[in-house]
Parts: structure tokens; C-alpha cells; sequence
């Protein structure tokens, strides 16, 4: 039979190893809680203060471009203001004003380029023409006709040549391709400049 000194002795350890035991677990549990904290201030701090390098519409003014799309009785062309990202460099700069005309007209004009139209690139050359390269589903998807042919052409270079000083004329490219026409009517062989008479004068917005 065990003696009292050795019951006393192993209940000692006992009480040892469990208050360890306790302790690893304490332990363990303050671990989780202040990772879990700062994983969360973390996380609020980045919300609150985001890098300015992973959001690049922090780091990018905006700016007014003014767009132009045929009126109603696809005679003229009707400007819309729009808002932007102001680039660092001209052809960059062509492409954002390209893409938000191909997104179309917001106060019920008519669009000059069909839904789907999407864009490949621009570049502007020395002499300030823009070659403005769409991909295939410029030719694909225009319904064609010597009126809306002329309203795209039309559109196109007035918007471009309004809103990015270098650009001075426009050339059409389809899949970084000269083309004939678009659609069969209207000569494309040829750079266009820009037809100020075409535009209806803007309603000047109240103060």
C-alpha cells in the first residue's frame, strides 16, 4: 500500500501537471484572441487607409470629356459630358475617351457605334493623326448605310479631337488593319478631320 507521503507526493504532481495543462491552454487561448485582434485592425486599418498603389482610382484625377452622338434625326451630332480617368499620356488617353463613346449615349441620343463594338487599341503619330484600331466586330456588328457609316466616322473624330489636343485627324483600323469602308459606303482609306459644324452647341448647365 502506498504510504501517505507518496499519496501527498503524486497528488502534488497531479495538481502540477494539471495547473500546466491550464496554463498551455490559457495561453493558447490569449494567442487566438490577440492574432484574431490584429488580424481585425489589420484589415480596418487597410478599409480606412487603403494603398494608394493596389486602388488605382486613388492615384488617378478625372476628368470632363465631352462625347458626341448623333441626335435624333441623325443629322448632327449632340455632346454628353463624361467623367474620365485622366491618363498619363495621349493615346492612353484616346482609348479611355474611345471606350466610354462605345459604352453609348446616356441621355437617350442615338449611339454611333452598335452595342458589342469593342476597341483594340489607339496610337497617335507624329503628325497627330490617331489610328484608332478596332477589332473585328466593328465591321461584324454596324448595320451599315452611307448615313450611320458617316455618323460613326463622324462621332469618332470629333470626340477624339475635342478631348486629346495632339490628335488632329482619325484613321480607322479593323484588327490593326487598313480597311476600305466599314460597312461598304463611306471610304475609310483616308485619315478624317474633325467637322466642327456638325455639332449642336451644349446647353449650358445651371449654377
Amino acid at each position: 500500500m502506498a504510504t501517505k507521503k507518496h499519496r501527498r507526493s503524486e497528488d502534488a504532481k497531479d495538481k502540477k501537471k494539471k495547473k500546466s495543462t491550464r496554463i498551455i491552454y490559457l495561453s493558447a487561448i490569449i494567442s487566438s484572441i490577440f492574432i484574431v485582434l490584429a488580424l481585425f485592425f489589420i484589415i480596418l486599418f487597410n478599409a480606412i487607409f487603403p494603398d494608394a498603389e493596389s486602388d488605382p482610382l486613388k492615384i488617378k484625377e478625372r476628368q470632363v470629356a465631352i462625347l458626341w452622338f448623333s441626335d435624333q434625326q441623325e443629322l448632327l451630332l449632340v455632346g454628353e459630358k463624361r467623367y474620365i480617368i485622366r491618363q498619363s499620356d495621349a493615346a492612353a488617353q484616346a482609348k479611355e475617351v474611345v471606350r466610354a463613346l462605345l459604352d453609348g449615349s446616356k441621355e437617350k441620343n442615338i449611339n454611333t457605334f452598335p452595342a458589342g463594338v469593342t476597341l483594340r487599341d489607339v496610337r497617335i503619330d507624329e503628325a497627330g493623326i490617331a489610328y484608332v484600331n478596332f477589332t473585328s466586330s466593328l465591321t461584324k456588328l454596324h448595320p451599315g448605310s452611307s448615313s450611320t457609316e458617316m455618323a460613326s466616322i463622324n462621332s469618332l473624330t470629333n470626340t477624339l479631337a475635342q478631348n486629346v489636343s495632339e490628335i488632329k485627324k482619325v484613321k480607322i483600323l479593323v484588327e490593326g488593319k487598313e480597311l476600305s469602308s466599314i460597312k461598304g459606303h463611306i471610304s475609310t482609306s483616308k485619315a478624317f478631320l474633325p467637322n466642327p459644324d456638325l455639332l449642336v452647341r451644349m446647353k449650358e448647365e445651371k449654377s
